[in-house]
């Protein structure tokens, strides 16, 4: 079983989808991608955002991700 993909595995910085709640990552045995979980719902949204992201309005920030000071 492969391991779950990470940001690290990225090859680009994805800006705000580091710290947004509607990410979601996705990988291939080659690549790994950043979805966007609100276009499943809502057209607004691409679903794979070119990267990186500076600004969103859906854009919600994870509770989780450490803030910056």
């Amino acid at each position: 079983m492969d391991p779950q993909p990470s940001l690290t595995d990225l090859p680009a910085s994805p800006g705000l989808c580091a710290t947004c709640i509607h990410l979601q990552l996705l990988a291939s045995r080659r690549s790994t991608f950043v979805r966007c979980g609100l276009a499943a719902s809502d057209p607004r949204f691409v679903r794979y955002p070119a990267l990186p992201v500076v600004r969103c309005p859906g854009y919600t920030r994870d509770g989780t991700a450490p803030q910056s000071t």
